[in-house]
């Protein structure tokens, strides 16, 4: 048989170091607070274009445009 695989330690998204059981898949606490405030924050948001409205229907010009 195959001797098991041993899986690469795994690195901190915030700063890059071993990760620690305790706050997996961060190496500490204040990393792992880093992250949240970087979601709450509104960091990690995916930037959207809306072309039309909750109902399908679309969206009215925006800007100082006045219809006359």
């Amino acid at each position: 048989m195959s001797a098991p695989s041993i899986s690469p330690a795994k690195q901190c998204p915030v700063c890059g170091k071993s990760t620690d059981e305790a706050f997996k898949p961060f190496c500490c606490k204040r990393c792992a607070d880093v992250d949240l405030h970087r979601w709450l924050a509104g960091v990690y948001a995916v930037p959207v274009k809306e072309a039309e409205d909750e109902d399908g229907a679309p969206k009215p010009p925006s800007g100082d445009e006045k219809e006359n």
